[in-house]
């Protein structure tokens, strides 16, 4: 079993010191390496992909404020982190876009530019022509520049050669989910079957739809960065954290953000994978069996039990019209942790729209100003269980951050 003090350490000691963090220190940041990019997007040649990934970065930049909330526990690190969770979603909301909005669906120029994420945590892999298969062409490095960030980013956690095989592998199944589910509408249900039998035995607790929702989900690759930004390591490490989030964790993050975009999907005539159970009553019973059984950082893998109709079912794709409780995660020393210190609840809350996001900004916003009413700015204290003791003594002061 890895040894988890090494983020108990580094990580935030509750909601506001999380806020803390993520107000001063990762979402000005995250502003930064995106304004960087769009500036790189509005200097491509080609207008259609000047478009699509000036749209991608508009449209989609929660997604990096999202992940690069995992970089709030080693704010130490954040300078290798943040541009790297911030380069490697930029070019998956890209590559969503030129999948889905543009100009072919030629399930092989899918393919051929998801390599370049493939590419992007691989250091030292040779930057090719990702667009050999398209009529468009010319980005004036752009794609090739978000590869070549990620790589050098990547080069330098000290610990990535213990988690490169696990991100690879998440990189690669997300690869596929994109290229079955942006080919032709007539073909894409038969595609994701087929795909899915391949990986079904692997998955004994997972129906397909389930399993395709999971590989959707970039946190795992976010959170493996996240363990390889420190020295320690173990035998196993990355594998033990890919366990922990692919399928559970990932696969429950990608199904509730479907679950909001239900009525617009059928509206627009896009693939939902919760319009894939038999009924309400079923697309509930799974979201809570998932959320009950989610594998927690440091424990063992999640799997759901299937009854014998959800394996039937599992078989099947055929959309439907649809009209959580964890258990408690452990700290170092075995004590119960307040579930609003859950690095993956904010980091879901962060990556919903906008729209929907309004509500947990203002109080972010009204938090940040109470807690700066009452710290220095130039200087903050920590105050751990262990330092104020019973005495609610005041400790010795700590590191300049929350």
């Amino acid at each position: 079993m890895r040894d988890e003090r090494w983020l108990a350490r580094t990580s935030p000691r509750g909601p506001i010191s999380l806020m803390v963090r993520v107000y001063r220190y990762i979402l000005p940041e995250v502003k930064i390496a995106l304004d960087g990019w769009k500036d790189r997007a509005n200097a491509i040649p080609d207008p259609e992909l000047r478009r699509q990934a000036l749209a991608s970065i508009a449209s989609k930049k929660f997604h990096c404020q999202g992940g690069a909330v995992y970089a709030a526990a080693n704010l130490g690190k954040r300078d290798v982190l943040i541009p790297l969770i911030v380069a490697l979603q930029t070019i998956s909301d890209y590559l969503d876009n030129l999948c889905d909005r543009s100009t072919s669906l030629d399930p092989e120029d899918f393919r051929l530019l998801h390599e370049s994420m493939l590419d992007a945590v691989t250091p030292g892999a040779p930057i090719r022509n990702y667009y050999a298969l398209r009529r468009e062409q010319d980005d004036g490095g752009y794609l090739a520049a978000l590869v070549e960030r990620c790589q050098a980013c990547a080069a330098s956690l000290p610990a990535y050669d213990s988690v490169q095989a696990q991100v690879r592998e998440l990189v690669s199944l997300y690869g596929d989910l994109q290229v079955y589910k942006h080919i032709a509408h007539d073909r894409r249900e038969e595609a994701l079957l087929s795909w899915w039998a391949d990986h079904e035995k692997r998955h004994p607790g997972l129906l397909w739809n389930e399993f395709a929702a999971a590989t959707g989900s970039t946190l795992g690759m976010f959170m493996l960065f996240l363990a390889a930004s420190e020295d320690e390591r173990t035998p196993g490490m990355g594998r033990e954290i890919a366990e922990c989030y692919f399928p559970s964790i990932n696969g429950l993050h990608i199904l509730l953000d479907y679950l909001i975009d239900q009525a617009e999907d059928e509206q627009g005539g896009d693939l939902n994978f919760c319009s894939y159970y038999d009924d309400q009553a079923q697309l509930n019973e799974r979201l809570a069996a998932h959320g009950q059984k989610r594998a927690r950082f440091g424990g063992p893998a999640a799997g759901v039990e299937l009854s014998p109709d959800d394996r039937r079912r599992s078989r099947r794709a055929v959309p439907v019209r649809s009209e959580s409780q964890g258990t408690a995660p452990r700290s170092a020393d075995g004590e119960a942790i307040d579930e609003g210190q859950s690095l993956d609840t904010v980091v879901f809350l962060a990556q919903q729209p906008s729209h929907t996001q309004s509500d947990v900004t203002a109080k972010g916003k009204k938090t940040m100003g109470a807690v700066q009413k009452n710290r220095s700015t130039d200087e903050r204290w920590r105050f751990s269980r262990d330092e104020r003791g019973r005495s609610g003594r005041r400790p010795q002061r700590a590191v300049p951050w929350a």
